[in-house]
């Protein structure tokens, strides 16, 4: 076993790793950016060395000075977690050519799988169902539409390299083939530096079921199967294993063929098949093909790691100390069901747009399993990716996981910043998800039922105001009230731009009663805590200027300040930067005519592009970015004007 081992990654990841290194009595050392001084990552780590400024590519993906960190430290192997340079064969030849061992799989087998195209026709070699489509290498406009014509739409157009959703798109029909390829080679370009891709058949009703291989080189064994359908935009939201509805065939013949692939190109260390599966008529073993490899350990293998009991960095440090496969095929079994969620910094309601801020408060229940990269105080930065933690659970089936995971995610706390927490709440404890019918479509038909929150009740915004008023501590009993009139007091909160007004009095009986318009409420104290009507009050936190209800529908509340209230938006009139990122293109010029939905700008964040259309027709007076631009949110990029 190695005596000590650098991390070439950040965040959940890079702590997950040092957590099982820890164990085995490896020292660790971890690589940070400036935007990471002050992150989890580096704390747990026994020693770190700083790469370069916030940029990926002046840090994280500085293959020569994460080696170079490596030799200095005294650091055997490098582990390279997800993301970053997990998947890049140049990386783990330079890796091994300074004398280190690469921790995962070689550079052939990362090559072998890491074109899409090429994937396929090797798994159609070694006997593995491929779904129908072209990966040829015309890249050419028109022959690409040709071959979509031959598949039949609807179609995919997925890009070559990479993964994650980007540079993928769905389209429906010809007529929107043109700009979806336009924009699908764009984004991959951007992304992984490679504009091809390749077309396949639109599964209608499609399951993504994905199989945890892990290999030594000359063996290999599956660890059962995650399905990971719930997605939104091709983006994983919540996983979970076994798969529902999976019978003792179906699983054979996906394993098998799982096991096919990762011993058709020698793979050492842990990796993923993903298929395609269709979900129209229950699972069968001639309903599946296959999607990609992903030569890496994935982000919901805490999933894999709770049905199984093995820990697969565990695995993954001894097999590239040397040591064949811990287990066989027969010694592995599944116990129970597992869920994880993923928790994002994104704002749910304006299209999931990511998030960035300050972590004024994060607590997780002690029931659930926490991978997580950041803590209270932490800064959520426009830089990388905007996960805040994963949350899993497991139970002795599906339906008590279930219970645990909605349970888990009800006791979970932020504040600070905007989350999908309410969105992963909602969808815990939608019918169709808790009976076990699982696509990949399922959330955007739920649609406004998963994304929109409830409107607040009135007993909830008085305690708002109560919080927000500081009374619900006990030196604050009688803050803002005056002697020398009847105890009252006015209170603002605002929601969702707009704000109420609540006025609160001391009662008689020793509580606070609220007004909210026609409506009134008593809170009292109790042993319970504070109460209203018998019920308790939701647990409340005011940091700065904002209280945050935790609970089974977090809200967050704004307490405005009257002699900060600025002028109204302009509105229709211009388009602002949604969140910071990288201009990526900008299309009009002023004196454009444009109409309402047109494509203005494209801009990059978070690692995704985003395209910024025309509120209105009307004509560009003022382009106020170029490509190339870093842009903060709120940052006026057009304005328009009416035609003359």
């Amino acid at each position: 076993m190695f005596d000590k081992i650098l991390i070439a990654n950040r965040g959940d990841i890079a702590c997950r790793v040092i957590r099982s290194a820890q164990k085995l009595g490896v020292e660790t050392v971890a690589v940070y950016s400036d935007a990471d001084l002050r992150s989890v990552h580096v704390a747990m780590a026994d020693h770190a060395v700083r790469l370069g400024p916030a940029p990926v590519a002046e840090s994280y993906l500085r293959g020569d000075l994460i080696i170079q960190a490596a030799l200095d430290t005294g650091a055997k192997a490098i582990h390279p977690g997800y993301g970053f340079l997990s998947e890049n064969p140049e990386f783990v030849e330079a890796v091994e050519a300074a004398g280190l061992v690469f921790i995962g799989p070689s550079a052939e087998a990362i090559r072998a799988m890491g074109l899409k195209d090429a994937a396929k026709d090797l798994m159609t070699k070694a006997g593995v169902p491929v779904v129908p489509g072209y990966q040829g290498k015309n890249q050419d406009a028109d022959h690409l539409a040709a071959e979509a014509e031959k598949i039949g739409y609807p179609v995919l157009i997925k890009a070559v390299a990479g993964g994650g959703g980007k540079g993928m798109r769905l389209v429906e029909s010809a007529a929107g083939f043109s700009e979806a390829l336009a924009s699908a080679q764009a984004e991959a370009k951007t992304a992984f530096g490679n504009a091809n891709v390749l077309i396949e058949k639109y599964i209608t009703s499609p399951r993504h079921i994905e199989v945890q291989v892990f290999g030594d080189g000359t063996n290999a064994v599956h660890l059962f199967e995650r399905d990971c359908s719930l997605q939104r935009r091709h983006q994983k939201v919540i996983e979970e294993a076994p798969a529902p509805g999976m019978t003792a065939d179906v699983r054979a013949a996906m394993g098998d063929a799982a096991v096919r692939a990762a011993k058709a190109i020698g793979y050492a260390g842990a990796g993923t098949i993903e298929f395609i599966v269709d979900g129209s008529d229950g699972l069968r073993a001639d309903g599946f093909w296959f999607m990609e490899m992903n030569t890496r350990l994935q982000v919901e293998h805490p999933v894999t790691e709770a049905i199984t009991g093995v820990d697969l960095v565990d695995w993954q440090l001894q097999v590239a100390a040397g040591s064949p496969l811990p287990a066989s095929q027969a010694d592995l079994e599944i116990s129970g069901h597992a869920f994880e969620a993923r928790l994002y910094a994104e704002d749910v309601p304006k299209g999931f747009l990511p998030a960035t801020g300050r972590l004024d408060h994060l607590a997780f229940p002690a029931s659930a399993r926490i991978d997580s990269g950041v803590q209270t105080g932490s800064e959520i930065s426009p830089w990388y990716d905007p996960m805040i933690a994963k949350v899993t659970v497991h139970g002795p089936d599906r339906e008590t996981a279930l219970r645990r995971l909605s349970d888990a995610l009800a006791k979970t706390e932020v504040a600070g910043l905007v989350t999908n927490l309410g969105f992963l709440q909602r969808l815990a404890t939608h019918p169709d998800f808790a009976a076990g019918k699982v696509d990949t479509g399922l959330i955007a038909r739920a649609g406004d039922s998963l994304i929109a929150a409830p409107e607040a009740t009135s007993s909830r915004l008085g305690w708002v105001a109560i919080v927000a008023a500081g009374l619900d501590t006990k030196d604050g009993a009688m803050q803002g009230f005056s002697l020398w009139q009847p105890l009252r007091r006015t209170v603002e909160i605002a929601s969702d731009g707009e704000t109420m007004e609540i006025v609160l009095q001391f009662d008689e009986a020793d509580g606070i009663r609220a007004e909210i318009g026609e409506n009134q409420h008593l809170y009292r104290r109790s042993q319970l805590g504070w109460v209203c009507n018998g019920t308790r009050c939701p647990l409340a936190l005011r940091h700065g200027a904002f209280v945050t209800l935790f609970g089974a529908e977090p809200q967050q509340f704004e307490i405005p300040d009257s002699l900060a209230r600025g002028s109204a938006g302009a509105g229709g009139d211009r388009v602002d930067a949604p969140m910071p990122g990288l201009v990526q293109d900008v299309v009009v010029q002023p004196g454009d005519t444009v109409s309402e939905g047109q494509r203005m700008v494209v801009l990059e964040a978070m690692k995704m592009e985003h395209v910024l259309r025309a509120p209105r027709d009307g004509v560009v007076a003022t382009v106020a970015v170029a490509k190339g631009d870093q842009v903060v949110a709120g940052h006026v990029m057009v304005t328009l004007e009416d035609a003359a």
